[in-house]
């Protein structure tokens, strides 16, 4: 069932950490981070954007999800990250989360390699051991999602991320969830539209919420839902957001997509 979705994701994620944890030590995964020297500063970017009152895409790289199932058969993540750069992209968002949406930390790291955008780990984080390994496949930014974990390992993922010196996206769905993000204050944070309960979604969720999150500091993302150009300068009209996370409405059509004329 779909309300079931959220926590079978997150059991099953728990479960692959504990086996990477006793293979792989923090000491190895900080070698190949000293290493690397092409990161790049997620919301330092997104905030320069909205200082110059430009919008910024965070296109979301993805072969499938339990909401729309296989997407693009011919996956090919370095060519579609190619596809958005092209086409001005602000960021990235590569999907890593292997049995729901089958993706890998590998594609974070060939993408790095060619294309210069910060990229947001898009993950299920349950352990701050995964930050470290996010950061080791040169990952940007990690997503912290309310809804799936406690306060305290939400506040123990946020500072492990500030300690290694990248972004955080708190994602909020609820009222609830709003009002606990509030106190990640170097936090962006993630409006989104789907309910990843019931994979539901509602454009609305945005309006809501944003006047919750009216007195964060941090730059605010709508999240989810948004299929067309139109809608998004709507959102942006009537909220202010100048941030938005899209997905399958660019990856239904990599070619020409009208959404990206806002960039």
């Amino acid at each position: 069932m779909a309300e079931d979705i959220l926590k079978k994701i997150i059991e099953k994620k728990i479960t692959k950490i504990d086996i990477l944890k006793k293979n792989i030590s923090i000491d190895s995964l900080e070698d190949k981070i000293a290493k690397n020297n092409l990161f790049i500063n997620f919301k330092e970017k997104i905030e320069k954007n909205i200082k110059l009152d430009k919008i910024s895409i965070i296109a979301e790289i993805k072969k499938a999800s339990p909401s729309a199932g296989i997407i693009i058969k011919d996956y090919d993540p370095l060519k579609i990250a190619e596809i958005y750069n092209s086409n001005k992209a602000t960021c990235l968002s590569v999907l890593t989360e292997e049995d729901f949406f089958f993706g890998d930390l590998t594609h974070i790291y060939k993408i790095k390699q060619k294309i210069n955008l910060p990229i947001l780990c898009k993950d299920f984080f349950v352990d701050p051991f995964q930050i470290h390994l996010a950061k080791s496949y040169g990952a940007d930014a990690i997503l912290i999602i309310i809804a799936g974990i406690n306060d305290n390992l939400a506040d123990q993922l946020y500072e492990e991320a500030l300690k290694l010196k990248m972004s955080v996206i708190v994602e909020v769905h609820t009222t609830e969830e709003a009002k606990k993000a509030l106190r990640f204050n170097d936090a962006l944070i993630g409006i989104n539209n789907r309910n990843l309960k019931t994979l539901k979604t509602e454009i609305s969720t945005t309006y809501e919420l944003k006047n919750i999150l009216t007195n964060h500091t941090g730059p605010l993302i709508s999240e989810s839902g948004i299929k067309t150009k139109e809608e998004l300068l709507e959102i942006n009209k009537n909220t202010n957001i100048k941030t938005f996370l899209i997905g399958e409405s660019l990856l239904k059509n990599l070619d020409e997509n009208s959404i990206f004329s806002v960039l």
